[in-house]
């Protein structure tokens, strides 16, 4: 039996993800900021929405075909920015694009990504989207833009909700730092990881292609201050495609974003990883739906854990939905076989 056919839902990809990764990669995967309360919140937050369901209706015909941004894709879910994501396994960012065009879902490639922009956009095409994290100030932030969009981006998506990185304990205890920092905890903790240290060091050690500092090291905590409503009117003077702003959960942000011409927003409390005391997104989501009216676009992360979560977000006004620890862990627990599976199980359970 392979490791994929253990998987039967996402907790179980996380166990195993927790199996086979050291300490210090599945904690920089699963961990949150503060006593991370917004984290366990946005996912116990699910268990209080209920489904009403209604009787004597024919569903022998249905389709989980869904549009969003004037594209249509064959489910209401896609992949979610995450950085460093070939830490969990080697290729990661290209296997996640490559089974996004595989069926039609879109896949957003983050700015702490430790793939190539050119690679990613080769494997995905359109339905790989950039994410932009706006780094030291405005001029950065618009060079990343013109250079995705160089490549052949559509759609970009600008996070705002990280202006100062977020202390996270795990990391902060275990040490966690691009390039590593080996100390006798962290050796053993590579050392009894065996398949995932030999795996990782044959395929190079991942790091941050756009995200580092003069002297390559990953600046997680580096300023992103850059992000304001002057650095977005400059974005959308420059970018052709789409631009959806991620990291909403103000009704008033929501709609000046709607009022000053943005194509969407994205609702989330960056995973409960950046603001301890944030609201869990699925509580506020049905508010900003009331704002800004039924039509215009609103996508949804944060606590997403199995379908019914899906079901729970479209039905309180989200448009679309994006999963993040469930890729990532499945990608950890087994591989490409894993990323298909757990695509699978939310596939099959919506269906």
């Amino acid at each position: 039996m392979g490791r994929e056919e253990k998987i039967f839902d996402s907790f179980d990809a996380c166990r195993i993800s927790q199996s086979k990764l050291p300490k210090l990669i599945f904690d920089f995967i699963e961990g949150a900021t503060g006593r991370e309360i917004a984290a366990n919140a946005n996912v116990n937050s699910f268990n209080e929405v209920k489904l009403l369901p209604r009787a004597l209706i024919d569903v022998s015909e249905r389709s989980l075909s869904t549009s969003f941004l004037g594209e249509k894709f064959c489910f209401p879910f896609g992949i979610a920015p995450m950085g460093m994501c070939n830490l969990a396994y080697p290729n990661a960012d290209i296997l996640m694009a490559n089974i996004a065009k595989e069926r039609n879902l879109p896949h957003c490639i983050a700015t702490a990504t430790s793939t190539n922009l050119e690679e990613v956009h080769s494997a995905g095409e359109d339905k790989s989207w950039f994410q932009l994290y706006v780094l030291n100030g405005p001029e950065r932030g618009l060079e990343l833009a013109k250079i995705a969009q160089s490549i052949g981006y559509k759609t970009l998506i600008l996070t705002v909700d990280v202006p100062q990185a977020a202390r996270r304990l795990r990391e902060l205890r275990n040490g966690f730092n691009v390039p590593f920092k080996i100390g006798m905890s962290q050796f053993i903790d590579f050392a009894i990881h065996p398949v995932w240290s030999i795996r990782t060091l044959s395929s190079g050690i991942p790091k941050p292609v756009l995200f580092q500092n003069e002297d390559n090291k990953f600046e997680r905590t580096a300023n992103r201050m850059g992000a304001d409503w002057d650095f977005l009117n400059q974005l959308r003077s420059i970018w052709d495609g789409k631009i959806i702003v991620k990291g909403i959960l103000s009704i008033e942000d929501a709609k000046k974003l709607k009022s000053v011409g943005i194509d969407g927003i994205w609702v989330s409390n960056h995973g409960g990883r950046q603001l301890d005391g944030a609201p869990a997104p699925i509580d506020i989501l049905p508010l900003i739906r009331d704002a800004l009216g039924k039509d215009f676009p609103i996508a949804f992360d944060s606590g997403l854990r199995d379908a019914s979560d899906i079901v729970k977000a479209l039905a309180s006004g989200a448009d679309f939905t994006f999963l993040g620890r469930p890729i990532l862990h499945s990608l950890a627990a087994a591989g490409k076989a894993g990323l298909e599976k757990i695509l699978s199980i939310f596939t099959e359970e919506l269906y």
